[in-house]
Formats: structure tokens, sequence, C-alpha cells
């Protein structure tokens, strides 16, 4: 089963922290990260951009707004997200947990939602609609 697991960095930690133990970290996650592709645990990951280049779109009242930014300010912020390939929670728990990030912030982690039979019913209605 697919797990999207979301790392969180606390910031006032990391920049704390001396350049070389920064590297040390980074390097650290990066050589995990391989454990995980060799052992057929790595679907995809992504690191992302800080907060002041991120964008919150909204919908209300029938019209769409743009603000820039994240949607709360908070001492952690979206530092990345990775997808895992576990046999349940208890395991995606179990690898994010020997990730060296976790000493960056904290980490959330969900099963993927298997959308395959809404897709295709939706597809359906649509074709029906035509």
């Amino acid at each position: 089963m697919k797990y999207i697991c979301f790392g969180y960095l606390d910031v006032e930690n990391w920049t704390s922290k001396p350049e070389t133990e920064q590297l040390a970290m980074i390097d650290a996650c990066f050589a995990y990260d391989a454990i995980l592709r060799k052992n057929g645990n790595w679907i995809s990951g992504e690191g992302l951009q800080g907060p002041n280049t991120a964008v919150t779109l909204r919908h209300k009242n029938g019209e769409e707004s743009c603000i820039d930014g994240p949607y709360a300010e908070t001492k952690e912020l979206l530092g990345g997200l990775l997808i895992l390939e576990a046999t349940d929670i208890n395991h995606a728990i179990q690898l994010i947990s020997n990730h060296p990030g976790i000493k960056m912030g904290s980490w959330e982690i969900r099963p993927a939602e298997d959308l395959s039979a809404m897709i295709a019913e939706s597809e359906k209605r649509r074709l029906a609609a035509k």
C-alpha cells in the first residue's frame, strides 16, 4: 500500500545548527532515501521551496482568491514529502522513524486513497452526459 509522508522542518532548530551539521544531516537523509529505493519502499519524493514562494488558492462564495504564502503560520513548515510502499501503517511508521529527517521536525503519515473506482465512475457519468 502507498503511504504519503509529509516531512515538516523545525526552522528555528534547523537554522541554529552549524552548516557542517546541516550538511551531514542532508547527506544522511539522502543515504537513507537510497536504502528505501534499494529495498523497494521508495515510490517518489520531493523537497519543497520555502513558504515565501507559496501561494494559497481558495474558492469562496463562487470566486477564487489567491494569497501569498502557506495557509497557516506555524513553527514547522512543510519541507517535502515522500511516497512510500509499505505493508501497513506500522511498517510506514517504522520506515519513517528510521529516516534521519525525523530529527529535523515531525512527519505526518497517511495511507494514499485508491481513486481508480471513483475515476472510472466519473468517466462513465461524463461520457453519458455528452
